[in-house]
């Protein structure tokens, strides 16, 4: 029996070995995932994949468990007479393991930042025009609102260059040849689309880096509407 799941972003797939799982059984097991899927929401790439044994001898089931993350493979395994305890063990033990990763990747990158002397931040070149953009937003007029952003493009450009070299992997999902470039236009069109929504608190660079992640999943998960909805506004810009 071979079960996949890919409508989010956390990719599952389920192989059983000597058994068969019920509907309401998979119910169950994907519902104790939703913790995993929040912890996991802000990697680029999270496949996991569960397996399921019966030993007949033995009268118990294995369940064992791969996640892999950006860079990162992470496995627990599990034996109990009843599936859906083993599972439940394994996804635990495999909860703390990435937060534990998470936890590691946070000093690491620090300590990375503070020896290189940058943080790649997102800052404008030169003044912020808010009122200009405010109203570009309430004209719906993407065009002024792109020309007004453009202070942000540079290190835009080159923190999303920072990003991409950390997830090579991205680049052999993508059904598009997807260049940086694309992916800022992504981004801004994303700042447009959700402008009024932002928080007032977070710096406006802060908040453009934070659209990155979901405009490269928005990407992998549409990639022909989106890059139809790039190219337009590309060729609009050129007009």
């Amino acid at each position: 029996m071979t079960f996949s799941d890919e409508s989010y972003n956390l990719r599952i797939e389920l192989d059983t070995k000597g058994c068969e799982l019920s509907a309401d059984e998979i119910e169950d097991m994907e519902l104790d995932l939703h913790t995993l899927r929040n912890l996991v929401a802000d990697f680029p790439v999270s496949d996991l994949h569960i397996t399921v044994v019966y030993h007949q001898k033995a009268r118990d089931y294995h369940v064992k468990t791969s996640l892999g993350l950006s860079g990162k493979m992470l496995f627990t395994g599990e034996r109990h007479r009843k599936v859906h305890p083993a599972f439940e063990s394994c996804i635990r033990k495999l909860t703390k393991k990435v937060r534990a990763y998470k936890r590691q990747m946070r000093v690491g990158e620090e300590a990375e930042k503070l020896a290189a002397g940058t943080r790649h931040d997102v800052a404008p070149l030169g003044e912020i025009n808010v009122e200009a953009i405010v109203q570009a937003v309430r004209d719906d007029d993407y065009q002024h609102f792109r020309h007004e952003m453009d202070v942000f493009e540079s290190s835009l450009a080159s923190r999303i260059s920072h990003w991409v070299e950390r997830y090579p992997e991205i680049g052999s999902r993508l059904e598009h040849p997807f260049q940086v470039s694309d992916i800022i236009e992504e981004v801004f069109l994303n700042a447009f689309d959700c402008f009024a929504e932002r928080s007032h608190d977070i710096p406006p660079g802060q908040w453009l880096e934070s659209l990155i992640d979901p405009s490269v999943q928005a990407l992998l998960q549409s990639p022909d509407e989106e890059y139809e909805r790039i190219q337009f506004a590309k060729m609009a810009m050129m007009d």
